[in-house]
């Protein structure tokens, strides 16, 4: 007898079923988020567990990790692919967790990539770095909306993250209650400035780019942190069948419904890697303030359009490009990207 576990994983406890390839039900429980109860409950079906289905939340790593470990054959569920229930006037964990064996039991359940379980560190030690950048831009953002108000003037970010001299305080010197308030900021960003700089440099002592990525580092607006965020958000680039695949996962095509040359509706924009979205939405940006050839495209398109389509359609062509140098492990070639 063939069985089928699917887990509906919530913050604090997961609803466990198990179904047979007749659709009968063997177990059902909810369980607490605890690893060594959930293997536990499951160990006597285990010889006979064809696959274990885990729903994609935010936090399936250690459930993911701690079945793959005790040897059972784990498929994570895309969530965002997976029909919904039609016609059911109640639905609630344990249809879901049964819901999720089935589509495993028939063949048809949309997975999600488990990405290395090794690699996940540094990639979110990435993230993280991410993370700060943003607040440090916000930080930023508030510290020049003070000056701008108070001054008549405006600071620009490059001055405002110098470390040699603080042009912040010269800026409101003559202003006592401003200048605490923009004190606060600059020591502020300067702190986050700084953990930036010792997780960029953890990440390249203990990370070199692969060689198919290396050759990313030619594409226009890719550097040495781009380069390392495409990789290792990336994963294995041979899992997107196509360019148009990877493009998609990179949130840079439309996502419009179009019959008889009308909008029907739009799909989820959100579907994606947010992740990637930025780092080619960055490469864009520096490709076309740095490449001449970047920039005459994006020209010619807002020419026709406007500056947001312009923008959107570089980063599709980078993605593209990347896709290509990574998967077929070809150099870059602006001849083929712009022609």
């Amino acid at each position: 007898m063939e069985l089928y576990i699917g887990i509906d994983l919530h913050s604090n406890n997961a609803y466990v079923g198990i179904c047979d390839r007749e659709d009968r039900r063997v177990y059902q429980r909810r369980l607490p988020n605890v690893a060594d109860v959930i293997l536990a409950e499951l160990e006597p079906y285990k010889e006979k567990v064809t696959g274990v289905v885990v729903e994609s939340t935010y936090n399936w790593y250690w459930l993911v990790d701690s079945l793959a470990d005790h040897g059972y054959r784990v498929h994570l569920a895309n969530p965002a692919a997976i029909q919904q229930y039609k016609g059911l006037k109640y639905a609630g964990d344990r249809h879901d967790a049964f819901w999720l064996a089935h589509l495993l039991r028939l063949g048809i359940l949309p997975e999600g990539y488990i990405y290395p379980q090794e690699q996940r560190p540094v990639r979110d030690l990435l993230r993280k770095r991410g993370h700060l950048v943003r607040l440090r831009t916000s930080l930023i953002n508030s510290l020049q909306g003070i000056i701008s108000r108070n001054c008549g003037s405006r600071l620009s970010a490059s001055k405002i993250k110098q470390f040699r001299e603080n042009h912040v305080a010269t800026t409101l010197a003559d202003k006592e209650d401003v200048l605490l308030s923009g004190g606060i900021s600059k020591e502020t960003i300067d702190h986050l400035t700084g953990q930036i700089r010792k997780i960029e440099a953890i990440i390249l002592e203990r990370v070199k780019l692969q060689p198919p990525f290396v050759a990313l580092q030619n594409i226009p607006g890719i550097g040495k942190v781009l380069g390392l965020t495409i990789m290792l958000e990336t994963g294995d680039p041979h899992r997107f069948a196509k360019a148009g695949a990877f493009a998609s996962y990179c949130r840079k095509v439309p996502t419009s419904r179009i019959s008889n040359d009308k909008k029907k509706g739009g799909g989820n924009a959100k579907n994606g890697n947010k992740y990637l979205a930025w780092a080619f939405s960055e490469a864009a940006e520096m490709a076309r303030r740095y490449d001449d050839r970047a920039r005459a495209f994006y020209n010619r398109k807002a020419a026709r359009t406007n500056f947001m389509v312009a923008h959107t359609a570089l980063a599709h062509k980078l993605c593209r490009a990347a896709w290509q140098v990574m998967s077929k492990e070809v150099p870059y070639d602006p001849d083929k990207l712009f022609a």
